[in-house]
């Protein structure tokens, strides 16, 4: 799907969603007018139908980031409450198969299990099915994105995994080991270092940012490292109309932050994920990207024949 006909069907898509959420036959209300009487059937089928299109058009995304563009439309109340309906809804929603599975990411439970073949030969064809070519070896820049939250590891990967850019998923204030271990392989790259962070807009999240690059710069003092923070300041917060929290008064670095507080959940997915690849893109630019693909596809092509051949294309 080319990006002018993805951003013509988003409009078309979202044209329908405002037509629900403004009327369109339905009882949804704005947030500013919802009552907390117990939601109509057909006040349900409106909210889900309206859940259906944004994560038709924005998936992959977390739960939470559902949440934030349902309050932004005015779906839902920006409460606990309306988080539980949102909750709610996108469970029985899924396992009534209204919305794909895959539509909603959650990275952080994890199966732990070696990856095992019935034979050598599944083995290398496997190999060859998936073989992924280094985009980055003739690069002059060495990328890494690092992520706050673990949660949105599924929203981002598909932008760094298509890139060959590694995902770092820092957790908060990132432990010394992970540190340590993303630093020494910075000593080694022997190119400039470009470190590409996304947190929430609030006193931890910015100072766990500040203490990444910090650490970073202390562990690997003869690599060349730019740190950049992608998101989220405030110049995104008004020219995309977040929606904001009240600073938490019991961070002890609340006092010279300021009262508004924003969760990098609140960014659409498509505009977190166009944030990722603009950078990548300064970096890799599209036409050798487009080239370094081609190189890759032949590659693997030729990887196939080879394993088909050795192994008298057992499957």
């Amino acid at each position: 799907m080319s990006r002018i006909f993805a951003e013509d069907w988003a409009n078309e898509s979202m044209a329908r969603f405002v037509a629900i959420v403004a009327g369109g036959g339905s009882s949804v209300n704005p947030a500013s007018r919802i009552k907390r009487s117990r939601s109509t059937r057909e006040q349900v089928t409106a909210r889900r139908n309206a859940l259906h299109l944004i994560t038709e058009m924005m998936h992959p995304m977390t739960v939470r980031q559902v949440y934030y563009q349902a309050v932004v439309a005015g779906i839902v109340e920006k409460t606990e409450g309306g988080y539980d309906k949102i909750q709610n809804d996108l469970v029985v929603m899924r396992r009534n198969g209204d919305i794909p599975y895959g539509w909603l990411a959650d990275n952080t439970r994890l199966q732990r299990k070696p990856r095992t073949w019935d034979s050598m030969a599944d083995a290398v064809l496997e190999t060859a099915r998936f073989y992924r070519k280094s985009l980055w070896t003739e690069a002059d820049a060495y990328v890494e994105v690092w992520l706050e939250k673990d949660a949105l590891s599924g929203v981002i990967l598909p932008i760094t995994s298509m890139y060959d850019v590694p995902l770092m998923v820092a957790r908060g204030y990132a432990s010394l080991s992970f540190l340590h271990s993303a630093a020494e392989y910075m000593e080694e790259v022997e190119k400039p270092v470009y470190v590409y962070h996304l947190g929430d807009f609030d006193p931890s999240g910015v100072n766990a940012g500040e203490k990444i690059e910090e650490t970073l710069r202390e562990l690997a003092p003869s690599a060349e490292i730019h740190f950049k923070r992608l998101a989220v300041w405030p110049s995104q917060i008004h020219q995309w109309d977040l929606p904001t929290r009240p600073t938490k008064t019991t961070d002890s670095r609340s006092k010279t932050f300021g009262d508004v507080s924003v969760e990098l959940d609140a960014i659409r997915p498509d505009d977190l994920r166009a944030l990722v690849e603009a950078a990548i893109q300064r970096h890799l630019p599209a036409d050798q990207f487009r080239v370094l693909l081609e190189a890759e596809r032949s590659e693997r092509d030729a990887l196939m024949k080879w394993a088909e051949h050795s192994f008298g294309g057992a499957a």
